[in-house]
């Protein structure tokens, strides 16, 4: 058995920091790297990769509507082609930098807003497959199982991988429960570790309503913007080890 963990990484900006990602990229093995949009700057993309690239871990491109005031987490009206150009952009400036450090970036993974609307939206979803086509087809698609973004892309050939995330309950339906809702996060660490080793070994989750469903990933997401994400991280790998499972990238062979 094996499984990646991932978690969104360099979201610090200027003199406010988020997060502490030198002590995450000691526990997971993949980093999604904010691009600039929603947050990070040139400087907080070029320290965060030249870290992940020291430990090994897989750099992934955390790409986001413009919206630095709303973190990415606001939806907005963007037209397909400037999306398109906007993601263009930001994979370049990733894929630049990573490269400055003897890294390269293996996959794309949208985050917030972003991340939600192109699991439905097929105009939109269509413009973030078109950006990663033009920059690098071989860069690999995360998202949510059942998303339509999954789908187009395998349809332009791109390959891609599903996620499934630590610490969120998750509907009768197997879909994220909303954050307006309470309980949609899950603070127990110790729950939230029993959770994915069972996500990882059986294959499902249980629901908000206290039904087993079907769960598939390929990577576990563990949020790194909260208080106790290190803790949090650890005591997941930790249980994921202890339970015979081989934790490393999803992008590696």
């Amino acid at each position: 058995m094996r499984i990646d963990l991932n978690s969104d990484m360099g979201e610090s900006f200027g003199r406010w920091g988020l997060g502490d990602d030198e002590a995450l990229l000691d526990v997971v093995s993949s980093a999604n790297i904010a691009c600039g949009f929603h947050a990070g700057d040139p400087s907080v993309m070029l320290r965060t990769a030249s870290a992940a690239a020291r430990r090994g871990v897989a750099i992934g491109a955390h790409v986001a509507y413009r919206d630095l005031p709303g973190f990415g987490r606001r939806f907005i009206d963007v037209p397909a082609d400037v999306l398109t150009a906007d993601v263009m952009y930001q994979l370049s400036a990733i894929r630049g930098i990573a490269a400055s450090q003897g890294a390269s970036v293996r996959y794309v993974k949208p985050h917030g807003a972003l991340y939600n609307r192109i699991a439905t939206d097929e105009v939109q979803a269509a413009a973030v497959i078109e950006a990663i086509r033009a920059v690098d087809p071989s860069l690999a698609l995360l998202t949510l199982p059942g998303s339509v973004v999954g789908r187009l892309a395998r349809d332009a050939g791109l390959t891609v991988f599903q996620e499934a995330f630590a610490d969120r309950a998750y509907t009768p339906e197997g879909r994220l429960v909303s954050r307006r809702i309470p309980g949609a996060v899950i603070g127990d660490v110790e729950e939230v570790a029993s959770r994915v080793s069972r996500m990882v070994r059986e294959g499902v989750v249980e629901a908000a309503d206290g039904t087993v469903v079907p769960v598939r990933a390929d990577s576990v997401c563990v949020h790194g913007d909260s208080p106790g994400a290190v803790a949090m991280a650890t005591a997941v790998r930790r249980r994921l080890v202890a339970d015979g499972v081989d934790v490393r990238p999803f992008t590696e062979e």
